[in-house]
C-alpha cells in the first residue's frame, strides 16, 4: 500500500520530480493513487481530471513557452467546449521544432503579446483572441455560440471580440468577421443563442432578445424574445424548471403574461430538431 505524501495529495506534479525528491519511488508512481496525464506528468487520483487541468499541466510541463489556445483556451475563461480526454490545443512560436505528444495538439503561430495573458499562472490566449481563433476552428453556429457565452460570462465585451475579428488576417479571418457579426451577447444559454440563429434565417420578423413586458407600470417579466407589436413571446423551456417553489412562480408568471394579453410560444430541445415544425407554430402564433 502507498502512502500518499501530504505535498503530492489532491495535486498534479512531475513524476521525476517526486522521485528524485525521495517522495516517491518509480513503482509507487505505477500505482493506483496516481493518474498519468501526460509523459512525466502525475496527478493525485483524488483530484478531477478535467480539461483544464490537462491544458495547465501541459503548458507548464509538457511544451516549454506554449500558450494554451482554441477550445483549451476557452476553458480558462469558463466554457466547456472541450471535453477532459479531447486533445489540448497549445501553440509556440513560429521555428520551433515540431513537438508531438499524445494528448496534445501543438501549432505553430505567432501570437501577438497583447493577445496572451496569464491566467491560473498559465499563458493564455485573452478571451477576445480565443473568440477569434474559435471562429476558426468551429462551424459558425457553434462559434457564435461560443462567443455570445463568453460575454454572457463576463470575461470579455462583444465590441473587443467585433474589434479583433475586424482587424485579424489570414485564414479564418472573414469567419471570425461573420461569427462576430451574428452575435449578439444576450443568450442565457447555448440553445438560446441557436433559437435566435434559427428564427434569422428564417423569413419570419425579427423578434427582440430579452424583452422586458411592462404592465400597468410594473414588470411582469422578461422573455426571451418578443414581438411586441402582436403581444408574442417565445420562451426556451430551460427557463421554466420545477424545482421547489419555482414551478407556482413560473405558473404565476406565464398567468401574468397572459392577462397582460400575450401570447407565450415555448421551445424545447426537441423543437429544435424538428425546426420547420417549430417556425410553422411561432408562424403561427403571430398570425
Amino acid at each position: 500500500m502507498c502512502l500518499v505524501p501530504d505535498a503530492l495529495r489532491g495535486k498534479a506534479f512531475r513524476g521525476s520530480d517526486a522521485v528524485s525528491s525521495g517522495l516517491l519511488t518509480p513503482n509507487q508512481l505505477r500505482g493506483p493513487a496516481w493518474r498519468r496525464l501526460f509523459p512525466d506528468v502525475y496527478a493525485h487520483a483524488s483530484l478531477p481530471v478535467t480539461h483544464l487541468l490537462r491544458a495547465r499541466t501541459a503548458a507548464r510541463w509538457v511544451v516549454a513557452d506554449a500558450t494554451v489556445t482554441g477550445r483549451s483556451a476557452a476553458a480558462f475563461w469558463g466554457i466547456e467546449l472541450a471535453t477532459p480526454d479531447e486533445p489540448v490545443e497549445l501553440t509556440v512560436p513560429p521555428g520551433r521544432h515540431p513537438v508531438r505528444v499524445a494528448g496534445l495538439t501543438v501549432r505553430r503561430s505567432e501570437l501577438p503579446g497583447d493577445h496572451v495573458r496569464r491566467r491560473y499562472g498559465t499563458p493564455v490566449t485573452t478571451a477576445a483572441a480565443t473568440a477569434v481563433r474559435l471562429a476558426e476552428l468551429l462551424d459558425q453556429d457553434d462559434a457564435v455560440v461560443a462567443m455570445d457565452q463568453l460575454v454572457a460570462a463576463r470575461v470579455v465585451d462583444l465590441a473587443s471580440i467585433r474589434a479583433l475579428a475586424a482587424s485579424s488576417r489570414g485564414p479564418g479571418s472573414r469567419r471570425a468577421r461573420a461569427a462576430a457579426g451574428l452575435a449578439d451577447g444576450l443568450a442565457a444559454s447555448p440553445p438560446e443563442t441557436r433559437l435566435r440563429l434559427l428564427l434569422g434565417r428564417s423569413a419570419l420578423p425579427t423578434p427582440v432578445a430579452q424583452f422586458e413586458v411592462i404592465h400597468e407600470r410594473r414588470l411582469i417579466a422578461r422573455v426571451d424574445f418578443a414581438w411586441p407589436d402582436r403581444k408574442v413571446a417565445l420562451e426556451y423551456d430551460g427557463l421554466w424548471h420545477a424545482e421547489k417553489g419555482q414551478f407556482a412562480k413560473d405558473r404565476e408568471r406565464l398567468n401574468e403574461l397572459r392577462e397582460a394579453g400575450w401570447v407565450v410560444v415555448f421551445v424545447t430541445a426537441a423543437d429544435m430538431h424538428r425546426p420547420e415544425r417549430l417556425l410553422r407554430r411561432i408562424a403561427a402564433a403571430l398570425a
